[in-house]
């Protein structure tokens, strides 16, 4: 009898261009996280079952399934959460971890993006801000949206998807990589779905006690990695973008030196697309001489990659 392929979710900020499947420079066992039905799109599917512990499950489940001891964990943005957290939940099953554009999802950094960054964007910013209803405009704005985004009615749900959309459409139009509608070009029922688990994701803080991948970054002692984070990215607060990559590294590497830090590098940011701007800095990486150690030649050892817009349905 067969065995049956366990359900896969998606969260917070997954692409899934097939042009990030070529990102292996070499043959590799690769494991995809994708997304699964009922779409995510449709507001009749509850998302109560869509946390960062049932995608850690869900990964679990999915190296057992395959038959993978260990496995290289490749991700950006969101990804990189979810990366750290499985990580340190499990550390016994990962060999290496590269990640790109580094965010523990922490809920300074959610404000940052949502409110921070309307400080070198105010135009679209307050575009963002009063497309909300007047009463929710001074307080938490993806609180907000993540309540539009439920809302009964089919025209408020979509119009809060595109307002949500046209803000992350100006948060990287600055960068190298960056063109009008980056997000927002998405279909309807692929828009829909980003937003609303992004919106869902972060007004819960992604599940995680603050601080709580920080703290336990010491987890990661022994694990060959490389930490990547562009300086156009504006993910991070500006003062801080440097020290989350340091400190995680740094609380990593106290019991082994092979938990390594990079830094910045030159142009690349964050690509909705998930495939360009992290070749880009793949590119930068090698000339600092950092690189992640090659996945070991084994049936019993895979590369899981979580793109940069992991989102569970």
């Amino acid at each position: 009898m067969r065995a049956r392929r366990p359900r896969q979710r998606r969260a917070p900020r997954q692409s899934q261009d097939v042009r990030s499947r070529r990102l292996p420079d070499r043959p590799v066992r690769s494991a995809w996280l994708g997304e699964s039905q009922p779409h995510a799109s449709d507001r009749s599917v509850s998302l109560d079952h869509n946390t960062t512990d049932h995608l850690i499950a869900d990964m679990e489940r999915l190296r057992e399934h395959l038959g993978i001891e260990r496995w290289l964990l490749y991700g950006g943005s969101w990804g990189s959460t979810l990366i750290l957290a499985y990580a340190e939940r499990y550390p016994e099953r990962v060999s290496e971890v590269v990640i790109v554009g580094v965010t523990m999802t922490r809920p300074e950094e959610t404000d940052w993006l949502y409110h921070g960054v309307g400080r070198l964007l105010p135009g679209p910013w307050e575009t963002f801000r009063d497309a909300l209803p007047e009463a929710d405009r001074s307080g938490n704005l993806v609180a907000a949206y993540n309540q539009l985004l439920n809302s009964p009615d089919e025209a408020v749900r979509v119009k809060a998807a595109r307002d949500w959309c046209a803000w992350e459409d100006a948060v990287i139009a600055h960068e190298v990589l960056g063109h009008p509608g980056a997000y927002s070009d998405k279909t309807d029922n692929a828009l829909m779905a980003f937003v609303r688990i992004c919106a869902h994701y972060f007004a819960n803080d992604a599940w995680l006690e603050d601080g709580q991948l920080l703290r336990d970054a010491h987890r990661l002692a022994g694990i060959p990695a490389v930490l990547i984070h562009g300086r156009l990215d504006l993910r991070q607060p500006i003062e801080d973008r440097v020290g989350v990559v340091q400190s995680v590294a740094r609380r990593g590497a106290e019991s082994d030196r092979r938990f390594r830090t990079h830094r910045q590098s030159r142009d690349a940011g964050r690509d909705p697309r998930g495939d360009r701007a992290v070749r880009q800095e793949r590119t930068v990486t090698g000339t600092a001489g950092l690189s992640a150690p090659r996945p070991r030649e084994s049936q019993r050892t895979g590369l899981a990659h979580g793109r940069n817009n992991p989102s569970r349905q």
